[in-house]
């Protein structure tokens, strides 16, 4: 009776756990400009829900992996899966439409266009109605525009910006910048967020908003992001898993602490640690 008692315990919990699911992977990814690689044969896999970085020292291949990611660049060798789905050169309004938003490390925002219409933007892809109610703004366009700017007003609440809605962002300190645009790329509703620095040129006090905004968006919308992050007291803090490029290769990959563990990682990128 205990055997049987045990077999049956152990053939629940083995039906009951649940494998990560795997949202997208590279695999033996390579991407060279002329004669330079700026990736070499790298793989890796991010999982629905997590908070996926990608570290390593300038020149690593992080943005480019980035590019690669959202149909910006396409490599010569590799295979890319999307949603269990083999992904062959996508552009990167087409990634955008199967759920793929982005940040950059240089802000791209419309600087003589309010917060509010910065935001706006990043509902384009989701507006339906034909061009001709939009010009005439009435009927259809009208009702379609009322509803998505209430998703806008929502994640403008949301991300603490209310009293900078009317504003140039052109004329906001560069910590908001980030967060405007941050808006934008919520407000397209996306399943996998990338984040390309979102940290850079932040004070300590920035930092620690736009982390709570990172954890709180992964959390709230559940939305899957990966991250590149220089501040690795940030990267240890937020991330499930961290991949770490150095010269475009691949030289480790697993939890924060088992990363932070890695020789080879500490003599690439973290240093001797204290």
């Amino acid at each position: 009776m205990t055997f049987q008692a045990n077999v049956s315990d152990a053939m629940t919990e083995s039906t009951t756990a649940k494998e990560p699911e795997m949202m997208l992977a590279v695999e033996h990814v390579s991407l060279s400009f002329g004669g330079v690689k700026a990736i070499t044969d790298i793989s890796f896999d991010i999982h629905r829900g997590e908070i996926r970085a990608i570290i390593g020292p300038n020149g690593a291949g992080k943005t480019s992996m980035l590019n690669v990611i959202n149909g910006f660049y396409h490599p010569q060798e590799g295979t890319i899966y999307w949603q269990g789905k083999v992904r062959r050169r996508m552009k990167p309004h087409e990634a955008a439409k199967s759920g793929i938003a982005r940040t950059f490390q240089n802000v791209a925002l419309f600087k003589g266009m309010s917060t509010l219409d910065n935001v706006m933007t990043g509902r384009g892809l989701k507006m339906k109605s034909n061009f001709l109610w939009q010009c005439i703004h009435k009927g259809p366009a009208l009702r379609e525009e009322n509803e998505h700017r209430a998703k806008v007003e929502e994640i403008i609440d949301f991300l603490e910006i209310q009293h900078i809605r009317n504003k140039p962002v052109g004329k906001l300190p560069y910590g908001l910048q980030k967060r405007v645009e941050l808006a934008r790329a919520l407000a397209m509703e996306p399943d996998l967020l990338l984040l390309d620095e979102p940290m850079a040129g932040m004070n300590l006090e920035e930092k620690e908003d736009m982390s709570r905004f990172i954890i709180e968006t992964n959390q709230r919308y559940g939305t899957t992001i990966a991250l590149i992050e220089h501040d690795m007291g940030v990267v240890m803090d937020l991330s499930d898993r961290v991949v770490v490029l150095d010269y475009g290769k691949k030289i480790g990959d697993g939890p924060p602490k088992e990363v932070q563990a890695n020789q080879e990682v500490i003599d690439a990128y973290l240093g001797v640690s204290h």
